[in-house]
């Protein structure tokens, strides 16, 4: 008899780009792996302050060798991140809690569409240098992956409830209790144990724990989808 999938959590943010990376892993290897991948968007200001825990940006060492990372895991993990122009402004002013909200209300009211928003507002602000803060943009970035124009202003309404505003705060709260202290962190459910996993560069690790064959980044099988 076939083992059931085991569960894995991806918490991630849109502000993050190596949560975009982990996030294209997981999707890619949702099939081949025995995994039931459910995807956690986190408000990852939020991880911030409670860890205590600095954007990279903000220490010298660390933001030069970011630019130059993102450049190399840009060609190894085939995905198109490219560094906003106004980076700090786009990082440390504009945020991400608009964004994380509305794809909140999109779990909540249409998780199947989830991965493709969410790939949206990455494209938007990690690929293409643009807004996913103002109401317009993130209209936009819905009616692109797929939900109509009348779903997306539904959706953004429930931005400014309160049932949005607190499942996002628990779903922070909860990737800060698993360990988290930055993003994106994937939680592999094993045995009656949770095990937390930070960054997108464990995923030989995650293979590891899991029983399962690592491929590499992109597998044939997933070739030139992106």
């Amino acid at each position: 008899m076939a083992s059931l999938p085991r569960k894995l959590e991806l918490f991630y943010d849109v502000l993050s780009p190596y949560s975009w990376l982990g996030f294209e892993i997981l999707c890619r290897y949702r099939n081949i792996w025995n995994i039931n991948l459910h995807l956690r968007p986190t408000y990852i200001a939020g991880i911030m302050r409670s860890s205590g825990n600095r954007p990279p940006a903000l220490i010298p060492q660390k933001g030069k060798y970011m630019f130059m990372d993102l450049q190399y895991l840009r060609e190894f993990y085939q995905v198109p991140i490219q560094a906003p122009k106004d980076f700090f402004s786009v990082i440390l002013e504009k945020g991400s809690l608009t964004a994380m909200r509305f794809l909140t209300a999109v779990n909540m009211e249409n998780p199947e569409i989830l991965e493709r928003v969410s790939r949206e507002l990455w494209m938007r602000v990690w690929s293409r240098d643009e807004d996913i803060t103002k109401p317009q943009s993130i209209l936009a970035a819905a009616e692109k992956a797929g939900l109509s124009e009348k779903q997306a202003k539904s959706l953004l309404e429930k931005c400014s409830s309160d049932q949005v505003k607190n499942i996002l705060k628990e779903t922070t709260d909860a990737a800060f209790n698993y360990g988290a202290f930055g993003l994106p962190i994937v939680v592999v459910h094993l045995d009656n144990k949770a095990h937390m996993l930070f960054g997108s560069d464990r995923m030989e690790l995650l293979a590891h724990l899991l029983g399962e064959r690592w491929l590499g980044p992109v597998p044939s099988s997933v070739k030139n989808k992106l």
